[in-house]
């Protein structure tokens, strides 16, 4: 599992620096995280592959995390792209990109599905053969949710020494990777622990974008990989949050530590901040194993 850092900053923008916006690839499958102006030059410059991108997922409706939407939607058709393309974010997300491609005349040859959201307790919106995706309900100055990608336990290894060693078909061993014993010619059943050995550790992922600090957060992404929270803002800015429904980065911490995560990603930063890294020093005097986001910079998830 690969986190790709398109932007990371908040709303106000500079030359230098990039709103919210990520690709999380997960088994040869890329999901777009949020899209705010300039993703689509952002995914050019990483040399993402827009043919890839068949899910992307909207937090809220402010424009610092949706406003390239639509452009990278109407550069998919130029394209000719062909594959469909999903869309799942907040209720009204439909309204606005098809006024917005009605009025420029610019519909899509592909297949264009919009999954809203307006529950307030967590859902599962996708599932397939590798993952799955719940909503993770937020509290910001609009309807929000962050999302959260859990790897489905994939098939056990098969000991192959083992398996040759009971002659055993190759026409089996999709069986027993699966998880069946295995019985030969003769009757006798072979247990799968013998044969095989637990598949690799699953990981996940959650992406908790503009929200005040919730500790409830916490429970629901208990053990996760890595957790993304917004930090917004440094303690001595604490004050802030309440009227713009934002995080510090200590809270971020507090949440990370309450949800035992392996690793703390941080973003969102307000560009009151010349320097970036006092954020991952306010952050590890809670948790210790603290990430900047920075444009561009690649994670790995274990």
């Amino acid at each position: 599992m690969e986190l790709t850092i398109l932007g990371c900053y908040s709303a106000t923008p500079r030359t230098f620096n990039n709103p919210t916006a990520q690709v999380l690839e997960i088994k040869n499958h890329l999901f777009l995280i949020d899209c705010g102006e300039g993703t689509q030059v952002q995914l050019r410059r990483r040399k993402i592959k827009f043919s890839r991108i068949k899910h992307i997922f909207i937090s809220h409706l402010h424009g610092d995390h949706f406003f390239g939407l639509v452009g990278l939607i109407s550069t998919f058709g130029l394209l000719d792209r062909k594959n469909e393309l999903h869309i799942h974010g907040p209720k009204g997300i439909k309204e606005i990109i098809t006024l917005q491609l009605k009025l420029s005349n610019s519909w899509t040859g592909y297949p264009l599905y919009f999954h809203e959201l307006d529950q307030k307790i967590p859902q599962l919106i996708l599932e397939d053969e590798t993952v799955t995706v719940e909503t993770i309900p937020l509290k910001h100055r609009v309807y929000a949710n962050g999302f959260y990608f859990k790897e489905k336990e994939g098939d056990r290894k098969l000991l192959i020494n083992e398996v040759q060693q009971y002659e055993i078909d190759v026409a089996y061993y999709r069986s027993i990777k699966k998880g069946k014993d295995a019985v030969l010619e003769d009757g006798t059943t072979i247990p799968n622990h013998k044969l095989t050995e637990p598949a690799e550790p699953t990981k996940s992922y959650a992406f908790c974008s503009d929200t005040v600090y919730l500790p409830e957060i916490a429970e629901q992404i208990k053990g996760v990989s890595t957790l993304y929270h917004e930090s917004t803002f440094l303690e001595q800015h604490k004050h802030l949050c309440d009227k713009t429904k934002h995080s510090t980065a200590k809270q971020a911490a507090l949440i990370a530590k309450a949800a035992n995560a392996k690793q703390l990603v941080l973003g969102h930063y307000s560009t009151r901040y010349g320097n970036i890294e006092v954020f991952k020093e306010e952050a590890q005097t809670v948790f210790d194993n603290v990430i900047l986001a920075e444009d561009g910079k690649v994670i790995t998830i274990n």
